[in-house]
């Protein structure tokens, strides 16, 4: 697949996040797919992806989560992003709903094999977000 394919691939599997759409994410990944929340923290499955990130995200009803840059090479794809949101859904990292604003941004890396993605690595500085929310940070 060309650096071009994979970035629509990409660029549709993180619209289809905003969507909260997650019932569509299998599409996208590969059987044998992996998600590292941090580090060397592996989640399998889609399943494992939805799991850890929709409790994230049902924190946040209506995040918006635009790209703002995305770079590609071989099987590599880099995505760089806004986070934004409001925190009125259930609590986030142990903080109850504090109806704040939040707006970060986060880096996250993906591998893609046959036309599919099969590995996703995300960063995020939950410091930021925490102290954002009034929390420990």
């Amino acid at each position: 697949m060309s650096a071009e394919t994979n970035k629509e691939l990409v660029r549709r599997f993180f619209e289809t996040i905003e969507e909260e759409n997650y019932d569509a994410l299998p599409k996208f990944c590969h059987p044998d797919f992996v998600f590292y929340p941090q580090l060397d923290t592996p989640c399998p499955g889609v399943e494992g992806l939805i799991e850890s990130e929709k409790k994230n995200f049902d924190a946040f009803p209506g995040f918006k989560m635009p790209i703002k840059s995305i770079i590609a090479e071989e099987d590599q794809v880099a995505v760089y992003f806004i986070f934004e949101g409001k925190h009125t859904g259930i609590p986030f990292a142990g903080v109850s709903a504090t109806g704040k604003d939040v707006k970060f941004s986060l880096m996250i890396l993906l591998r893609v094999k046959d036309g599919k993605i099969i590995e996703q690595r995300s960063h995020v500085d939950m410091h930021d977000i925490l102290h954002q929310l009034g929390g420990n940070a």
